[in-house]
């Protein structure tokens, strides 16, 4: 009961302090800056709405509605895909990669202040072993996604 109280009250507290600093610092939620990073990962910054979802672990609603407000910023754009016309690519903008460039710096900054230094390097790989367990349990997808996505380090 204890380990699960205290998961409970992180799942449900970090998120709040990451979106905090993302909109003082850059007028961004954290579900926005989480699809312009993933974007200016991909190649070409730009990866068909399906998988852009699936790596945001976002639902495909969810994730067109924040891409048309990304859109109307001039972050994002969205343009048939050329091997598949009936799906739909979004591209990470030249105006998008200033953005996101510009919110890493203070986004990494938060997460390292209150994640990740308070750990020592061995419950970092118990956080990241702990991660896994649970989510090859409640969302094997995402574990695979996972592991065959480039994440950017904060360590």
């Amino acid at each position: 009961m204890q380990a699960w109280v205290r998961l409970a009250s992180v799942i449900e507290l970090v998120p709040g302090v990451l979106e905090t600093q993302l909109k003082r610092d850059s007028g961004l939620s954290h579900f926005e800056y989480w699809v312009l990073a993933m974007l200016s990962e991909a190649p070409e910054r730009t990866l068909r709405m399906s998988s852009l979802a699936s790596r945001t672990r976002g639902t495909l609603p969810r994730l067109s509605h924040v891409v048309s407000r990304l859109e109307k910023r001039g972050l994002v754009e969205r343009f048939p895909d050329p091997s598949d016309a009936r799906a739909t690519n979004a591209r990470l903008t030249d105006a998008g990669w200033d953005v996101v460039v510009d919110a890493a710096p203070g986004h990494v900054t938060t997460v390292r202040e209150s994640i990740i230094d308070a750990l020592t390097p061995e419950q970092l790989d118990q956080l990241t072993a702990i991660g896994d367990a649970i989510l090859e349990r409640v969302a094997p997808d995402a574990l695979r996604v996972l592991a065959t996505q480039q994440v950017a380090s904060v360590r």
